[in-house]
This record gives structure tokens, sequence and C-alpha cells, in this order.
């Protein structure tokens, strides 16, 4: 079931409905009809995996009591039992056929023959989002910040429930459970609030995000005849088709989770408008960012060794969080490429310089914050070009085009369309951002109906024009 179909138009009401008005203060109840609903939700999908998000919610529920109530090897145990079990069904459901493809590959360049025994595997929707879920549930537990949730339908609720289960933001049980458990009553600005962010993310689907996505397909499925012109515009179009798109999903995560009476992690924070790689890191896939730091980068050590182990970690968390982006190399030049856009900021000990928004308080950036967001979005665009690309070759072959610095003319596309036709909408929704930066999202203030007005406006008009599209973030 996708946010942007008909099919949720109709199961957010009702449960919706059913949660206010049937369970009403009830918090056992409330909290079955959302496990209910989320299962229902996921098996929309496939019900086939449904068993997958059960078993591993089952693992990590038991693990968890049992390394919180031993010790010594046993402790241990447990808990290597459950990383083990979870990564195990990550690797072999997300990245085997990559492992068995390049070592296949890597045999074939040494002289032997070599064929690799791959898998014909689905992908189970959401798989690295709750398998982080439960990952740092046991994690926590291990290092005594948390003790074990005994209700296994909490617990349960707390691993799959719908608005964040197949694309985040990754929750923490520090955060999310203690707001399961809390008796939940009704908060009529609140559910409005949701309401109004759950419309802003639809815009940002479905009018941004897929209709850039028509013209950056055109452009990315065949660039080979493109001139620069077109390429540049063909990778903007993609940078505003993935932060649409995926931003897009957490708004209508948390809008969802907020008429439920539920916070989520914010996930972005106006990514674009950052100065700095550094700040563009701090604002962008928020949920996923943090987990790395917190379960990754500071258990190595963090910053607290000399430069090198500073260096070593940084590229360490950038490159596994390309790997979990995707089993392709792509992912990993990605994440490096990052890792080196990273490194003056980390050498120069200013990768803190920016810690709130740009221009706070004013309507202008100044120059040097301006060349700054400039500088910044060009670079983030760079590097989106091997995220969408399929593989290194084609990322380098669309790059080196770019730099033949043939800006003659922008080009008619695939789909009966010339390559501009869209900069009036993104500039006005890049206008529209920078006017909200200090907001969580547009839809506030004095006219906020008469907003949330004309978002509908704009996604029937426009988005009628569109299909129900996946989400980008589904497929990892």
């Amino acid at each position: 079931m996708l946010f942007n179909s008909w099919e949720f138009a109709l199961f957010l009401p009702v449960v919706f409905a059913l949660y206010w008005i049937i369970s009403g203060k009830r918090l056992a109840w409330q909290n079955m009809l959302l496990l209910g609903a989320s299962y229902f939700f996921y098996s929309c999908w496939d019900w086939r995996f449904l068993f997958l998000l059960v078993f591993s919610t089952g693992l990590d529920y038991f693990t968890g009591l049992m390394i919180h109530a031993s010790d010594g090897f046993r402790r241990k145990f447990w808990f290597w039992l459950s990383i083990g079990v979870n990564l195990g069904f990550l690797g072999i459901f997300k990245y085997y056929n990559f492992f068995a493809d390049s070592f296949a590959r890597l045999l074939s360049g040494f002289g032997f023959q070599a064929h690799a025994a791959t898998l014909d595997i689905i992908l189970p929707v959401g798989i690295s989002f709750y398998t982080f879920h439960g990952l740092s549930y046991v994690i926590d537990i291990y290092k005594n910040r948390i003790e074990p949730e005994r209700n296994f339908v909490t617990y349960s609720l707390f691993v799959s429930y719908f608005p964040l289960l197949v694309a985040g933001p990754i929750e923490r049980a520090t955060h999310l459970l203690p707001q399961i458990k809390r008796p939940r009553q009704f908060d009529t600005a609140k559910a409005i609030d949701g309401f109004h962010q759950v419309l802003w993310g639809l815009f940002k689907k479905i009018v941004i995000a897929d209709s850039c996505a028509q013209y950056a397909n055109a452009v990315f499925d065949d660039p080979g005849d493109k001139n620069s012109a077109t390429l540049i515009l063909g990778a903007v179009y993609f940078a505003f088709q993935i932060y649409g798109d995926f931003s897009g999903y957490s708004d209508i995560a948390l809008g969802t989770s907020k008429m439920f009476g539920i916070d989520l992690l914010r996930n972005f924070n106006y990514p674009y408008f950052s100065r700095d790689i550094a700040e563009f890191w701090r604002r962008w896939h928020i949920s996923l960012s943090s987990w790395f730091r917190d379960y990754l980068y500071i258990p190595l050590g963090g910053s607290k060794g000399g430069m090198w182990m500073k260096i070593r970690n940084t590229f360490i968390i950038f490159l596994v969080s390309g790997f979990w982006h995707g089993a392709n190399w792509t992912f990993l030049v990605w994440g490096g490429l990052n890792a080196l856009y990273f490194m003056p900021l980390l050498i120069s000990n200013s990768n803190r310089n920016h810690m709130h928004i740009a221009a706070e308080g004013k309507l202008l950036p100044s120059m040097r914050e301006f060349l700054g967001i400039a500088f910044t979005f060009g670079l983030t665009v760079l590097a989106w070009i091997f995220f969408r690309a399929k593989s290194i070759g084609e990322a380098l072959s669309y790059i080196a085009g770019i730099f033949e610095f043939d800006f003659s003319d922008l080009q008619t596309l695939n789909i009966d369309r010339r390559a501009h036709e869209l900069l009036p909408l993104i500039s006005g929704f890049f206008l529209i951002e920078w006017l909200s930066r200090e907001h969580e999202h547009p839809v506030f203030g004095r006219f906020k109906m008469l907003k949330a007005a004309a978002i509908v406006f704009f996604i029937w008009t426009l988005g009628s024009f569109s299909s129900a599209n996946e989400f980008i973030y589904f497929q990892f």
C-alpha cells in the first residue's frame, strides 16, 4: 500500500476513526488496533514477508529478555545471536547476489572461469529499516541503556508501526517505546497539524518528485546524446526528485503519526540550504546519520583519537551508509565521495561551524552563505549522479558529458517536453521552502487553511497527470 494511493486515502481515515472512536482512551486497544493495521499495511505488498517481520520481532523480543537476564558468556551469546541473525537475513536478501557476482568477476579478472550462483530473491520492503530498529533495541539493552520491553504487543508495535515501517524514520526504543506505553488523548490542534504535514508530504511526492522523475529518467536512461546543459538539468531534477520523494514520505509518516498522538523523529531539516557538507548530513536522513553516529562511529572511537582515527572512522561510516542504500558499487562510490567532501572540514576542525539554519531571522542570506549553499548543492548534485546511475562507468560517462561544456540548447526529451519546463515549479518550491525553513513544514501561521487548500489544488491538478509511483527508498 502506497501513501500516495487511493487505498491509503481510504485506509487512514478508517484506522483513524477506529483508533479514536472505538478504542477511545484504552491504551491496550489502541496499540492492538495500530499493530493490526500495521500488519495489514505491510501485507498489502507481499503477505509472505509478514512472517519475516514477525520472526525478526520475536527474535529481538526474546533475545532482549535473555540478554537482560543473563551475564558473562550467555549474555554475549544471546546478543551476538540476535545481531548475527538480523544481519544474516539482511545480507541474504539484500547483498548475496552482489557479493556472488563481484567474487565471480574478481576471479575472472585473474583468468579463472567462474559463474556466480545467484538467487532470484525479492527484497522484502522495509527490511533495512525494521532491522535497524531491532538492532538498536538489542544494542541498547546490551549496553544497559534501557530495560527490555516485556509486553510483546508493545514491542511489536515499536518495530512495525506502519507510518515508519517501510522507509523510516529509523526510530529508537528510547524515543518511541515510552510514547507507545503512555496513554494518548486526542489533540485537535496536533491532528490538524499532522493532516497539513501529510498534505505537504503528498505535494512533495506527487507534484515535485514524480514530475521531476519524468525528466530525470528521460535524461539518465539515455544520456549519450544529451548536451551539457541538459545533463546538468537532469542531475538537478534528480536531486529534487529524491528529496521530494524521500522527505515527502517522511512528512507523510510524521504527519500521520501526529494524528495518532505519537511524535516520530524528524528526518529532514531543509538540507539543500546547507552551507557545507557536514551541515548537509546533519539535515539529510537525520535518523540514519544519527544511527550510524551512535552505533558505529562512536563505538569505533569517534573523534576521541588522533586525526588518523577520525579520518578512518569517517570513511567507514560513509562507506557503510552508501552500502546500506544498495548492493551496487555506485553506492559505495557515492558514500566515499561524500567522505572526501567531508575531509577538509574534518581536518580543519570546521565541521561544526554551521549548527543553525542559514540566515536565521532574516529574509536573505549573506553573500558568504549564498555561495556556501550553492557550492554545497553543486557537490551534492554531483554525488547524486553516482547514486542514480546503474554503474560507475555510466556515472563517469555522464559527468564527462557535463564537462564537454556544450550549453547550446536545452533539448527536447523523449517525453515530448523540453528540459527546462519544470524550472518555474522547482523555483517556486525552492522559494516556499526557503521562506519556511525555520518551521517543520510550510503549512503554518495565519493562512494555513488557505495554504492547505492550495496544496490540495496542486496535487489534484498536477498530480492527476502522474500515476501512483513507488517511493525511491522502498528499494533500500
